[in-house]
C-alpha cells in the first residue's frame, strides 16, 4: 500500500477533528438496548462511504493482546448466573472493537500534526462547554448546594459540593476524558493555544473534586517534570502554581465558593466513607473471585451480583478487580499482559522522549482505572488508536528512508527497489 498520508490528510479534510469532537458526545447518545454513540453513526457512515479504501494494518503485538484479553473475558460468559448481563457486554464489546479499528483507519490517513492538531483543538472546546454548563448548572441550582447526586447542565450535586461533569455523566470519568487533554497541553505548553487549553483543563480538574483523578493529576505533573530536561520546566511549574492561584481567585471571590472547608470535608470524607464506598465494594470483588478463582463469576455479572446480595447495582470501581472477579486468572493475566505490551512498545520506541503526551496518557489512564470501571470504554479505545496510528506512522517513515537511501546508494532506481526488498527482510524494524 503506497503511504501518501499528506494527500489523504487534504481529501479528508477535517474528519479527524470531528471524530474526536463527537466521541466527547458520548452522553447524548441513542438507547436501544445499548447506548447507541453519535461517533459510533460517524464510524458507521464513513466505513459506508469510505469501504473501497478501508484496509487493516497489521496488528501490534498488544493490540493482539487486546483482542485475546477481550476473547477470553467474552468467554468466561459462558458460567455466568447471569448469562443476559454477559451478552450484553459481549455485544458491547464487539461494536466497540468495530469502532476502534475504523477510528484507526481513519487516525491513520492523517499526519501526526493533524492529529495533534484536532486533539488540542477539541481540547479546548470540551473544556470551554464543560465549563459553560457547569456554570449554567450553579445558576440552576441556584448556588444550593443540598441533595444527593442531583445533575443540572454541567454540575452535579453531590454531598453538597458542586462538582463538574460537563459534558459527561460522572464527575471521575470528566477526569479520565480530560486526561489526553491535559497531558498533551501539558507536554506542548510553548504555543498560546496550548496554555490556555492547559489552564482550561486544570480549572475543570479541580471542580469535579474527584479526589482519585486529581491524585493522578498530580503524579502526571510531578512525572512531566522529572521526564524530561527538568531545569527547563521550572517555567511551567510556575505558570500551573499561577493557573492554580487564578483558579482559586475565581472560586472564592466570583462562585462565591468556601474551597478550604469543601476541600477539608472531601478530605475528612474519605476516612468516613471509605473512599465513596470503594474499600467495601473492593472487599465484595475479592470474595466473589475466591468464589472461583480460575473464570470468576462471568463477564459483566458483578452489578448483578451486588444487587442480590446487597441490594445495590454498582460495580466494584476498580477495573482490575471487576475483571479479577468477573473472568478470575484468565481475565486478569491476559488484560495485565495487554497493559504489559502497551508500556513495552512505549519504552522501546522512546515515546517518552518523543511525544511524552502518549507516554503520561497512557500512565494516567492505567492508574485511574484503579478507581473506575472502564472494560470498555470510549477514550481508551480512542488512546490506543491514536498510539497505534502514530506507531504504523513512524515505522513507514523509516521504510521511506531506508528506500532513499538505497537508491543514493544504487544509483538505479530498479535496482534501489529490489535492494529494498531484501533489506526490508533483513532489518527489524521492532514490531
Amino acid at each position: 500500500m503506497d503511504y501518501k498520508v499528506a494527500s489523504i490528510s487534504g481529501r479528508y479534510g477535517s474528519t479527524v477533528f470531528w471524530l474526536f469532537l463527537l466521541l466527547m458526545l458520548a452522553k447524548f447518545n441513542i438507547y436501544i438496548g445499548f447506548a447507541l454513540k453519535p461517533y459510533m453513526l460517524f464510524c458507521i457512515l464513513f466505513f459506508m462511504f469510505h469501504i473501497g479504501s478501508f484496509y487493516f494494518q497489521r496488528l501490534y503485538l498488544f493490540e493482539m493482546g487486546m483482542l485475546i484479553f477481550y476473547l477470553m473475558y467474552s468467554f468466561t460468559g459462558a458460567f455466568s448466573l447471569y448469562p443476559a448481563s454477559s451478552a450484553r457486554i459481549i455485544f458491547g464489546i464487539i461494536l466497540y472493537v468495530s469502532c476502534y479499528f475504523i477510528v484507526k483507519n481513519i487516525i491513520e490517513k492523517f499526519e501526526t500534526d493533524a492529529v495533534h492538531s484536532a486533539v488540542a483543538n477539541v481540547g479546548i472546546i470540551f473544556n470551554s462547554v464543560s465549563l459553560a454548563l457547569y456554570f449554567a448548572g450553579l445558576k440552576s441550582v441556584q448556588f444550593m448546594f443540598e441533595g444527593e447526586r442531583v445533575s443540572e447542565f454541567g454540575v452535579m450535586v453531590d454531598r453538597h459540593y458542586p462538582r463538574l461533569i460537563g459534558l459527561v455523566q460522572d464527575p471521575n470519568f470528566f477526569v479520565f476524558y480530560n486526561t489526553i487533554f491535559f497531558c498533551y497541553y501539558l507536554s506542548n505548553f510553548q504555543s498560546s493555544k496550548n496554555k490556555v487549553g492547559l489552564g482550561l483543563t486544570i480549572l475543570t480538574n479541580l471542580l469535579t473534586f474527584s479526589r482519585g483523578g486529581l491524585l493522578v493529576v498530580v503524579c502526571l505533573v510531578v512525572l512531566n517534570i522529572f521526564l524530561n530536561n527538568p531545569l527547563k520546566k521550572l517555567k511551567l511549574l510556575l505558570g500551573l502554581t499561577a493557573s492554580l492561584a487564578v483558579a482559586g481567585y475565581i472560586a472564592i471571590t466570583v462562585m462565591k465558593f468556601d474551597v478550604y472547608s469543601i476541600l477539608q470535608s472531601r478530605i475528612n470524607d474519605f476516612s468516613e466513607d471509605g473512599g465513596s464506598g470503594r474499600f467495601t465494594l473492593w472487599g465484595r470483588a475479592w470474595e466473589y473471585f475466591n468464589t472461583n478463582i480460575l473464570v470468576g463469576i462471568g463477564a459483566f455479572n458483578f452489578s448483578d451480583y451486588n444487587m442480590f446480595e446487597n441490594g445495590d447495582p454498582l460495580t466494584a470501581h476498580n477495573t482490575y478487580l471487576d475483571i479479577l472477579a468477573e473472568s478470575g486468572l484468565i481475565g486478569i493475566v491476559t488484560y495485565l499482559l495487554f497493559l504489559l505490551l502497551v508500556f513495552i512498545k512505549l519504552l522501546n520506541s522512546r515515546i517518552h522522549k518523543k511525544n511524552p503526551y502518549l507516554f503520561l496518557t497512557f500512565l494516567g489512564l492505567v492508574l485511574q482505572m484503579a478507581f473506575l470501571s472502564v472494560i470498555i470504554n470510549d477514550m481508551f479505545f480512542m488512546y490506543i488508536a491514536i498510539l497505534s496510528a502514530y506507531l504504523h506512522k513512524e515505522y513507514h517513515k523509516k521504510h521511506v528512508h531506508v528506500v532513499k537511501e538505497l537508491e543514493i546508494q544504487a544509483g538505479k532506481k530498479d535496482n534501489s527497489l529490489k535492494g529494498a526488498a531484501a533489506y526490508y527482510e533483513r532489518v527489524n524494524f521492532n514490531r
